[in-house]
């Protein structure tokens, strides 16, 4: 098997720096003049980036824990994503540090301080500010030992199968603690007021889903550029199908479940939440949401014929990554910047950002290791897999 190297023309390289150089031009203006709304997509930006790369290490994770040897032909892609941990982990901590003191109680609280002792203590600014740090820390230091422990195995003549199991297994545990700590701390002490026991795994939720669209897209070109050619099949793809369709169902799932529960309960502290968001302008985007994160992954999935074509499935995961960045949109923006959706030039320009900075870190991070990982014992499982 020959095996083909990731070639990126410097053209298409300087059309992703021209991106991310134009999109971050525009936000350092914007910040200027509305600095809410430069904050708003500046942290879009940066919660985005990490939440793909971190969801690159849980794949990894996931796959050594459940002894699956179908996923070993393409796992480089899910560790070439967790490049973006260390670039996208510095972002969002300079985005955190620039509102961090508005993150305070202080400057939302409104009931009495013995109740809400607890909300007062866990957002104080300086512990908030440890804590980010303390999670990006986390994430890098596991996501680079998961990527370490398969880049030896490269060089091992009589590779250990899954040398990383013991490190994937604590790092799940890590990472179901640390995810939903930081949905909490980041997105909804936007809202202090607030609260869902339901956030967390609505967090992990998206970002799964946001985490198999990249996959898919990023398997997809590479089999088509060359790379993955003769080890990417057709059966690889019906599988993130599969993952897809699912994980979709189970969004809409802790979507629904933590909607139908405040409804239903009327509590005023859990209502403030989606009142806003229900009403008035927001409402479409709101609909627009769950249509690109559950009504047309489900219904244009169902077939199997779907879910092993190319053009599909790459169409499918575009809109799945726009449905991510809408999800998102709903929860950051109205706290941040009023009571009407806003989408202009600043809102395009964290496409931009995104799309830009998540290329090229790819392209730089795929390209630093062999496109198959040749030694590991379940390669020929995964190239000769059949479902």
């Amino acid at each position: 098997m020959k095996l083909k190297q990731l070639s990126v023309s410097p053209e298409f390289k300087s059309k992703l720096r021209t991106a991310t150089g134009v999109g971050a031009a525009v936000l350092a203006i914007t910040a200027v003049v509305s600095p809410d709304r430069a904050w708003a997509n500046l942290f879009v930006v940066a919660y985005y980036l990490i939440t793909l790369g971190l969801g690159g290490a849980l794949f990894i994770a996931l796959t050594t824990v459940c002894g699956a040897g179908w996923s070993t032909s393409f796992r480089r892609v899910p560790e070439a994503l967790t490049g973006l941990l260390p670039v996208a982990g510095i972002v969002l901590l300079s985005v955190l540090a620039w509102r961090l003191p508005q993150y305070g109680w202080h400057h939302h609280g409104t009931g009495d301080a013995g109740t809400f002792w607890f909300k007062e203590f866990w957002l104080q600014p300086a512990f908030l500010a440890a804590r980010a740090v303390g999670y990006v820390l986390l994430w890098i230091a596991f996501a680079r030992r998961l990527v370490g422990k398969s880049r030896i195995q490269d060089q091992q003549v009589n590779p250990v199968p899954a040398p990383s199991a013991p490190t994937s297994i604590l790092f799940l545990f890590v990472f179901a603690f640390t995810i939903s700590l930081a949905g909490v701390d980041w997105i909804m002490a936007l809202e202090p007021m607030w609260f869902s026991t339901m956030w967390g795994v609505y967090q992990f939720s998206g970002l799964i889903m946001g985490t198999l669209a990249t996959i898919i897209i990023c398997c997809i070109v590479l089999r088509r550029l060359g790379p993955l050619s003769e080890v990417f099949r057709d059966e690889h793809l019906h599988d993130l199908g599969k993952l897809m369709i699912g994980f979709s169902c189970f969004w809409m799932y802790i979507w629904f479940s933590q909607y139908m529960l405040i409804w239903y309960s009327n509590i005023p502290e859990e209502t403030s939440y989606f009142i806003p968001r229900t009403q008035g302008a927001w409402g479409p985007v709101l609909i627009g949401s769950i249509v690109l994160n559950w009504i047309i992954p489900f219904f244009v999935l169902l077939p199997r014929p779907c879910k092993r074509s190319e053009d599909v499935m790459l169409k499918i995961a575009v809109v799945v990554l726009v449905g991510r960045w809408v999800d998102l949109y709903v929860m950051v923006f109205p706290p941040v910047t009023g009571s009407v959706p806003v989408f202009g030039l600043p809102e395009i320009a964290s496409v931009l950002c995104v799309c830009g900075l998540s290329g090229l870190l790819f392209v730089k991070s795929f390209a630093a290791a062999s496109p198959v990982p040749k030694n590991d014992p379940f390669l020929q499982e995964s190239l000769h897999y059949h479902c």
